[in-house]
């Protein structure tokens, strides 16, 4: 079993930063890849950026220039830099990771969410 668990949202204004963090625990092999997902209101989900363990990463158009992902490894941690955050980037951002069990294949792992609101 794994756990998720994000810190970092919050309100801010327009063009203003914020960093999410989100730490994996539990029982697991290796993490293949980590990433974030985003779901406005009314909206559907929608990948936000991704980085692999050869830290490839890949990004949603809407967030290009203005965020950026990381991990740190040895605290099976990934982080979001957001930057010049606008209105329309609100919605609750979750981690998610996939990992590869000891035994078995690759399994997929999602945290609660962490709710980010940008004012204008």
């Amino acid at each position: 079993q794994v756990q998720l668990v994000e810190s970092g949202g919050g309100l801010v204004q327009a063009g203003g930063s914020l960093r999410l963090s989100c730490a994996a625990s539990g029982s697991f092999f290796s993490i293949n890849a980590m990433g974030w997902y985003r779901q406005g209101p009314g909206k559907q989900r929608e990948l936000v950026a991704l980085i692999t363990s050869g830290d490839s990463t890949n990004y949603a158009d809407s967030v290009k220039g203005r965020f950026t992902i990381s991990r740190d490894n040895a605290k099976n941690t990934v982080y979001l830099q957001m930057n010049s955050l606008k209105p329309e980037d609100t919605a609750v951002y979750y981690c998610t990771a996939r990992t590869v069990p000891v035994v078995g294949g690759k399994r997929d792992y999602w945290g609660q969410g962490t709710q980010v609101t940008v004012s204008s």
